[in-house]
């Protein structure tokens, strides 16, 4: 270490060790007695820092107003905070965003005068309790849309968005789609057949999202869709206790066995196909 500059004079010498921390030298300050010392800590850096110092006793006044200006500029340039609803998003995709927002519309048309027609439109097939809708095929689909309470909705739109968004994130809205497809249509075909037509609910489809993951994060924390073991054993408890008819609510049990095989089947078949493809 060498030293450049000993003073009585704090203001004098704060300023200093700014200007010359601006300006990339690396400085450091340390007390003797009454006196302040500046020293510089690399000594290649000695004629660069003399110069900056000379500078400084010259005009102290403009050395101070470039300290500002820089202090200025990298505050003008610091990135403004993420807001809650920007990380939200960048959390998910297109595809993910759009369902969750159809399934909160379909929700709150179920609380509205339009109810009725709302239902008759999105279930299986309301007039009809042994015959597959194959000639309204969209109905394979569209009970993942209704819900009947803020319970049901949030746990399904929670978990929608955050298995749904990663998988998007990760492996592509095509992919996305094709699994929701798959697992919906599962889910509910089986409901159907085992129930009739009056059920509804993304269940089916979250939990074939949480079969995909379970087994393309399986033993792999790096992987985005890993899950923790408690958090496997969570959703795998829920699914026996809905079947022991323990919990206040009605559960369509069979779209949620359904979909998580159809999910276990997905996650196979892009296991496969990752491990085909390297």
């Amino acid at each position: 270490m060498q030293k450049l500059l000993t003073t009585r004079d704090a203001d004098m010498m704060a300023s200093l060790y700014r200007y010359l921390q601006q300006n990339g030298v690396p400085v450091t300050v340390s007390e003797h007695g009454n006196q302040l010392e500046l020293w510089l800590t690399v000594s290649s850096y000695h004629a660069h820092a003399k110069a900056l110092i000379q500078t400084f006793k010259e005009n102290p006044q403009l050395a101070e107003l470039t300290v500002q200006e820089n202090a200025q500029h990298e505050a003008d340039t610091v990135a403004p905070p993420v807001s809650f609803l920007s990380t939200l998003l960048q959390q998910a995709g297109w595809f993910t965003a759009s369902y969750a927002a159809a399934v909160i519309i379909v929700f709150i048309g179920l609380m509205t005068p339009l109810a009725e027609s709302v239902l008759s439109s999105l279930l299986f097939n309301p007039n009809n309790f042994e015959t597959l809708p194959w000639t309204q095929p969209w109905r394979f689909i569209t009970p993942a849309l209704l819900h009947f309470s803020v319970l049901h909705i949030v746990f399904n739109v929670f978990w929608w968005w955050y298995l749904g968004g990663r998988f998007e994130r990760y492996y592509g809205s095509k992919w996305l789609i094709l699994a929701f497809l798959f697992c919906a249509v599962m889910s509910n075909t089986s409901q159907f057949i085992e129930s009739g037509p009056y059920f509804g609910g993304l269940s089916g489809v979250v939990y074939g999202l949480f079969g995909i993951a379970t087994v393309v994060g399986w033993n792999n924390p790096r992987h985005p869709l890993f899950l923790p073991k408690g958090l496997i054993i969570f959703m795998l408890a829920w699914l026996v206790l809905g079947y022991t008819g323990l919990l206040w609510v009605n559960i369509a049990n069979t779209a949620h066995t359904a979909g998580l095989v159809a999910g276990l089947l997905v996650g196979a078949g892009i296991r496969t196909l990752t491990k085909y493809s390297r």
